[in-house]
């Protein structure tokens, strides 16, 4: 009878440790259909299911966000937010909190990650520099000073992650572009290209992770750097990007990591002028000039390069339109979204997000239908 006993119990046991692991195997998620808000007013971010489409959560006390961005780790279960305050915050998206945060510096302006996930990098304006982190613990690796001419530090612009664990990044007061090589993290290695142009004030990546491209404030055309050559140094590209006979008055710069890369061409938002420029990727020259609503400020093409999705600089950010890659031309003009910022795609491609005033906007990419509105503060 003991015997029996004991096996009933020890069943019952094993019934409840299965329990409570089914229990546990059914909180469990991943990551893919999550996405982040920022809320740049209230300094804090939220976390949304793209798939649910409704809000799951609030992080809050992030500190300035009025010109924030965000990277993730490998895994996409953390975001590493940079503030403009000189924040560096990293998040657990799925558990909803804040895992660390540092203040880093006076005024920075956004990072990178490791293409190995293991270190983050800051582009600071004030005292200049880049600093990097641990990505794990956020301790900080490696302080890269961006000293130039007499010992001046020049604020730093256009970070972005290459292959093969390296960093770009543009000094806007020197006019150089630096290629950061970290592969070794005791001996990293720093490659300096002077003379680019005049105040390099942002850049991007391509794709394929070839060509790093700065615009420049202090002139026209745009400096380009194959970092598959780098021995071939910095070369100029699209010399009239930035030139208009009839120029508005220039209510905020475009943003040139919002292009869009769609086939064999790039959809490049004009500066002044209520122009989208198409130019061709394998010559960098431009083919085709598409009027458009207003100012654009970013150009963000849908995964599958289908669409180009455009909004505008002040007085017309009410409204987002939507290109059409194939026949290179407008196709809809989007109703009123408030004040939009920069949409985003979710990663399967089916929908955009518009940040918007005081809410954020679910559109899908085929039916251009409003689907959901998540309400923030700011």
């Amino acid at each position: 009878m003991m015997i029996k006993g004991a096996l009933r119990h020890l069943a019952c046991g094993g019934c409840a440790a299965l329990l409570s692991l089914s229990l546990q195997a059914a909180e469990l998620r991943g990551t893919g259909d999550l996405g982040i808000v920022i809320e740049r007013a209230a300094g804090s971010v939220q976390i949304i299911d793209t798939s649910a489409q409704q809000s799951l959560g609030r992080i809050e006390s992030l500190g300035d966000l009025s010109h924030a961005s965000a990277v993730y780790s490998r895994d996409q279960r953390y975001a590493y937010l940079f503030g403009r305050d000189g924040g560096l915050s990293k998040i657990d998206i799925l558990e909803q909190r804040l895992i660390a945060r540092t203040l880093q510096s006076g005024n920075s302006i956004g990072g990178a990650i490791s293409q190995d996930g293991s270190l983050v990098a800051v582009s600071n304006y004030d005292p200049g520099g880049v600093k990097v982190f641990d990505a794990e613990t956020l301790e900080l690796v490696l302080d890269i000073p961006a000293a130039y001419g007499n010992g001046q530090q020049s604020k730093v612009v256009g970070l972005v992650d290459a292959p093969d664990q390296r960093f770009v990044f543009s000094l806007f007061d020197a006019g150089e572009i630096w290629v950061a090589d970290l592969s070794d993290r005791v001996q990293p290695r720093i490659q300096r290209f002077r003379n680019i142009g005049r105040q390099p004030y942002d850049a991007l990546i391509t794709p394929d992770g070839r060509y790093y491209m700065a615009g420049l404030f202090g002139e026209d055309g745009l400096a380009m750097l194959d970092l598959w050559d780098l021995e071939a140094g910095v070369r100029r590209v699209l010399p009239d990007y930035g030139k208009g006979e009839q120029r508005l008055p220039v209510y905020k710069m475009p943003h040139l990591e919002g292009w869009a890369i769609a086939g064999d061409h790039a959809f490049i938002p004009a500066v002044g002028l209520n122009q989208v420029l198409v130019v061709d990727t394998k010559s960098w020259r431009e083919i085709k000039r598409i009027p458009v609503h207003g100012q654009p400020v970013f150009v963000m093409a849908r995964p599958d390069g289908r669409q180009v999705w455009v909004n505008f600089a002040f007085p017309n950010n009410e409204r987002v339109q939507v290109i059409d890659t194939l026949g290179q031309e407008c196709r809809y003009l989007v109703k009123d979204f408030g004040t939009s910022q920069s949409p985003k795609s979710t990663r399967q491609r089916d929908s955009r997000y518009c940040p918007d005033r005081p809410a954020l906007i679910t559109t899908p990419s085929r039916t251009l239908q409003q689907s959901c509105s998540c309400a923030t503060p700011s």
